[in-house]
């Protein structure tokens, strides 16, 4: 019981800013890290339902403030992580260059004008995407539900796909892992969110299961194909724009029935 809990603060403390109380940074420790790592997308998304469906129904804030907040709640939360990874896959992939020098743009930490522009056009798609779903309840609960999902995906990556580096943070993450234990809850958690996605609305929530299958899906070509596997910078990368498509077809889904 010591190292599951201990597991989950490695997770928060890894994965987020939420304060945790100190972890020794152990194989024991990180033994079930990975199953955790979905419970901080649940903060993300608890914060999500209270500023769309409880702080915006009570409260006469700006549409575009309101967007801004529900925007910038995940980099709160994360510190921002996850979309650094999206940042230094993007300039790698835009160099075209042999993988060898791709796995060493992913390590560099300046910022090339490819991940500059992919920022921006992250941050509008998702103001985008809220400002059309702030209107729409079950849309939020279901993107809030998405924000666990797309960790859920990125956890069994993690475990499941061949590592682009053997000492890579991935491959730490890997090795110190229960692999089946952790696969085998993650597949689980994952199943069980896309039901309760169903059971709030049958259309919206097969709707956003199917997308992040499908770039679930895309992500592992993407990894073989131009680095030999995974990273945590694809990891992170994979997670951003899971749920940014997940967001952007929950918008125009809901459009088109609402």
């Amino acid at each position: 019981m010591k190292s599951v809990w201990n597991s989950c603060k490695a997770a928060f403390a890894m994965f987020s800013k939420v304060p945790t109380p100190m972890v020794d940074w152990n194989k024991e420790n990180m033994k079930y890290m990975m199953c955790f790592f979905p419970f901080v997308g649940a903060v993300i998304g608890v914060l999500t339902w209270l500023v769309g469906c409880v702080l915006g129904n009570h409260v006469e804030l700006e549409p575009f403030f309101l967007t801004a907040i529900l925007t910038v709640i995940p980099v709160f939360v994360t510190g921002g992580i996850h979309v650094d990874g999206l940042l230094d896959t993007s300039d790698a992939l835009s160099s075209w260059q042999e993988r060898t020098r791709r796995l060493e743009i992913l390590k560099d930490s300046h910022a090339g004008a490819f991940a500059i522009i992919t920022a921006c056009v992250y941050f509008i798609m998702w103001l985008g995407a809220w400002s059309q779903l702030q209107n729409d309840p079950e849309g939020i609960c279901i993107m809030s539900i998405g924000f666990m999902m797309s960790r859920c995906l990125s956890g069994i990556g993690v475990i499941t796909f061949p590592k682009a580096r053997t000492d890579g943070t991935v491959a730490e993450f890997s090795r110190n892992a229960s692999e089946i234990v952790a696969r085998n809850i993650l597949t689980v958690m994952f199943v069980v969110l896309a039901g309760l996605m169903i059971w709030i609305n049958p259309v919206l929530g097969v709707a956003a299961v199917i997308s992040a299958i499908l770039v679930f899906w895309w992500y592992h070509h993407m990894a073989m194909k131009y680095f030999g596997g995974t990273t945590g910078d694809l990891s992170g990368f994979f997670l951003c724009i899971c749920e940014v498509v997940m967001a952007l077809v929950l918008a125009f889904v809901g459009a088109v029935i609402l």
